[in-house]
């Protein structure tokens, strides 16, 4: 019988492991194919003529099936090492104006806020808030509220609108496609930049992408991918319109000669070297997860664990979940009366029980995954009776 997904993650082997949306566990088989590329690099020469086919194809590899995820043609990706870079180096590339605005949900990790600040205050631009933490309710409700709020907090002045694809803190899913349907009616069309950090591995992410400007993700969450690499897919106009930020030798049409210009694709916001045995590892690691069915069965497996998880949480003392409904992916946020969030996390950690503690709001945070088994809910459910009844 073939190893299951769970058998694959040697992190799980002795605790239940709720923080995919911290970092995933990296899968036994992704590791080897990180060492096979370091091993053949190093076969081949670290800088060899016989080594660039080797780095080109891997690259190449990985581009292909990201656009597939995605949904988008390969020339609309760049990769980063991170969300907040795939965020900022595009961002601070556009064409801003002193008196623009910008408009951030209220729901933003704060890595993109601190970013959208700083680019406030170097271009004397205005931010304003979309509040989203309290839609707490039904899909169709929550979809509707952002769509109204958003109409009343746009002016003439908007020029960006940032709102993640599933929030961090809450688990809410925006309607982005709806929302980039709506900027494009403003007199201005608004660029949508979209932190994808929870979404890429956990939900189907190929609408939303294709339509808004930066949908910025990483590898090392749902995806169960090695930290240090993510990628970011870019409009066509952001393509067009934003300048580099930071500029190496990769966002070169041709490395050699400075005056070639950049790439006109999403090359021109990669910098310098990357560590290709990530590239082998990434791949291998969502090669894994399509093996568990297709983007949208595997967030149904999600989506259900969760809801597993969501009910049981309602029998435990003193315990209040965030949602009010069952949560629409494999984010499930909670409050302990009476216990701090990291106090608990203390606890629970002490019984090899892991999930983590989040600031805005001050709550606690579980996520579920395909590995996550029955065995993992009544050991963190358990656990988390024990703690409240101290």
């Amino acid at each position: 019988m073939p190893p299951t997904l769970r058998d694959q993650l040697p992190a799980l082997a002795n605790k239940a492991y709720f923080n995919y949306g911290g970092q995933g566990p990296l899968p036994t088989p992704s590791l080897e194919a990180m060492v096979t590329a370091w091993q053949r690099i190093q076969e081949l020469g670290p800088f060899t003529d016989d080594v660039w086919p080797f780095v080109e194809s891997t690259v190449a590899r990985l581009r292909r099936r990201l656009g597939c995820w995605l949904g988008v043609p390969p020339h609309r990706l760049s990769f980063t090492e991170n969300v907040t870079s795939g965020c900022v180096l595009p961002l601070w590339g556009l064409p801003w104006q002193a008196g623009d605005a910008l408009l951030l949900s209220d729901c933003e990790h704060p890595g993109v806020v601190a970013a959208c600040r700083e680019l406030a205050h170097r271009h004397g631009l205005s931010l304003h808030s979309l509040p989203v933490a309290d839609l707490l309710g039904s899909p169709a409700a929550t979809d509707a509220a952002v769509l109204e709020r958003l109409e009343a907090a746009l002016t003439p002045r908007t020029r960006l609108v940032v709102l993640s694809h599933l929030l961090w803190n809450t688990g809410q899913i925006m309607p982005l496609e709806q929302v980039a349907a709506h900027l494009q009616d403003h007199p201005r069309r608004p660029w949508l930049l979209a932190d994808a950090a929870q979404a890429l591995g956990s939900l189907p992410v190929a609408a939303a992408a294709a339509v808004v400007d930066i949908y910025a993700c990483t590898g090392h969450k749902w995806c169960c991918g090695p930290e240090g690499l993510g990628v970011v897919a870019l409009s066509e106009r952001v393509l067009a319109e934003a300048r580099p930020t930071l500029i190496g030798w990769r966002s070169l049409s041709h490395e050699g000669t400075p005056a070639s210009g950049f790439h006109a694709d999403g090359r021109r916001f990669e910098v310098a070297t990357s560590c290709i045995p990530l590239f082998a590892g990434l791949d291998c690691s969502l090669q894994l997860l399509e093996t568990e069915g297709s983007a949208e069965e595997r967030h149904a497996r999600l989506r259900r664990s969760a809801g597993d998880l969501w009910r049981q949480l309602q029998d435990v003392p003193g315990l209040d979940t965030l949602l009010q409904v069952e949560p629409p992916a494999g984010l499930v946020s909670f409050t302990l009366a009476g216990m701090s969030p990291v106090e608990v996390v203390g606890q629970l950690g002490r019984q090899r029980v892991w999930l983590r503690s989040l600031d805005q709001p001050a709550c606690l945070r579980a996520c579920t995954h395909l590995p996550t088994n029955a065995a993992d809910l009544e050991a963190l459910l358990n656990a988390l009776r024990s703690t409240a009844k101290t």
